[in-house]
């Protein structure tokens, strides 16, 4: 009886390893039948459909038309940037990259550079033609590191304050040229019941637009970039200023309710219900202003905006001195096993991106692109022409700084809004976190 149960069990267990065979055969072939031979190029990028619809369809048409002509596949894997930064991190850190990723500049690109993840791209460039002077000077080089390439951008984004030109009607309100003036607006919202400016404050990059635009036009339009490259002090009295100043807005009711708990999308959606009458943001919201087939016609037509006023007895006497720099921009893991084939898609991308992001998307683009015969909202026009006359580009703080002091600026930030450091505190733990990387 033992023995003939010692048999069965055999047997069954025979017969279960051979259905386990069959099925890893079975599943295999399916596999290989599925992508008929094609290669795989994973790709992860940061504009969602719903929050971002317009680049994510212009990404998914590119995607399309590239499969067509080429012997690949391409899988990709979309979040919203916060979620995108933090799984970024976590695969940096076990050498898992995508074949292709978006990054940021400067102080974003450089550890994964010298943490040797990232391929150079300036053969990409070299080798294209039409590559080779398409990109607006001095965007390319802010992913370069020690002469070579790392990254190629998409964008370049400026930022403003976008207003409700209805809201702004109803209470007799002229748009601000200083800042005294702006404070009569938030005053005047505010008494009257209208969120003044909506911000999201959780993640912190979205609330330190107000931080750097301050400390531009109290310190001088090149006090952070100095900051970060040792020529200034984090404790100058005209950063300290410009942290008190964010919280004199606070203070005043200058920014909806509990800031420092909502996301940018949350915030967002204050200005989009028209809740809240202005929104510190960059031209990449331009698409929900101007060409978003997913907004009313009848929004779009409300909505203005205005360059950061001027301070009083500021150093930053230049209204033309803007907030922004270089969007993101697309790398290659240097370990991906479909270099060749990545690098190709790159070039393709960056050329597609171009030629339709201007009209497809309302978003300014990286390249150089002739929009003398094409018809652009009226508000793309007038941005393009403040870009030929910015006196001065300041890029985002968070960016040019290391990823370090870039994610306690966020904290701060979310802090300064929360009312839960002083002004001094804000600026000291900044200070105190540079000093660490000059040791």
């Amino acid at each position: 009886m033992l023995k003939k149960k010692t048999v069965a069990i055999f047997m069954s267990v025979i017969m279960l390893v051979s259905l386990v065979l069959a099925g890893c055969s079975s599943s295999s072939s399916s596999k290989e039948s599925s992508s008929d031979d094609k290669k795989v190029i994973k790709f992860m990028h940061l504009w969602p459909e719903g929050s971002s619809n317009a680049q994510f369809s212009i990404v998914k048409d590119i995607i399309s038309e590239y499969e067509k002509d080429h012997n690949v596949k391409i899988e990709t894997e979309i979040l919203n940037p916060d979620q995108y930064r933090e799984k970024l991190k976590v695969l940096a850190s076990s050498n898992e990259l995508p074949d292709i990723g978006m990054t940021w500049s400067d102080g974003f690109i450089k550890p994964y550079v010298e943490g040797n993840m990232l391929a150079p791209l300036d053969d990409i460039v070299s080798g294209d033609a039409d590559l080779k002077d398409a990109f607006i000077p001095g965007v390319k080089e802010s992913y370069a590191v020690d002469g070579k390439t790392y990254g190629l951008p998409l964008e370049l984004n400026i930022s403003y304050v976008f207003y409700n030109k209805e809201i702004f009607k109803k209470y007799n309100l002229e748009v601000p040229k200083t800042f005294s003036e702006y404070k009569h607006v938030v005053k005047t919202l505010a008494e009257n019941g209208v969120i003044p400016a909506t911000v999201g404050a959780k993640d912190g990059w979205p609330a330190s637009f107000w931080f750097m635009y301050l400390a531009d036009r109290i310190g001088g339009s090149t006090i952070l970039t100095d900051v970060i490259k040792g020529k200034a002090k984090m404790d100058d009295p005209a950063i300290v200023k410009a942290a008190e100043e964010v919280q004199n807005l606070v203070d005043m009711g200058g920014f909806v309710k509990g800031a420092s708990a909502l996301s940018n999308d949350d915030a967002k959606g204050y200005f989009m219900n028209e809740q809240a009458a202005m929104f510190l943001t960059a031209t990449w919201e331009l698409p929900n202003y101007t060409t978003s087939p997913d907004v009313k016609q009848e929004f779009k037509d409300k909505i203005g905006y205005f360059k950061f006023p001027t301070y009083e007895g500021g150093k930053g006497t230049s209204i033309n001195s803007y907030v922004g720099g270089p969007g993101v921009g697309l790398f290659v893991a240097k370990d991906s096993k479909v270099q060749k084939e990545a690098k190709d898609f790159v070039g393709y991308l960056v050329k597609r991106w171009g030629e339709k992001s201007v009209t497809d998307a309302g978003v300014i683009p990286a390249t150089k692109v002739d929009t003398s015969k094409l018809d652009l909202a009226p508000m793309y026009i007038d941005i393009l022409k403040d870009l030929s006359e910015a006196s001065n580009v300041t890029t985002y703080f968070d960016t040019q700084a290391s990823p370090a002091v870039a994610e306690l600026h966020h904290d701060l930030m979310t802090a300064l809004f929360g009312k839960q450091v002083t002004p001094k505190d804000f600026v000291k733990q900044h200070a105190d976190e540079l000093a660490k990387e000059k040791k």
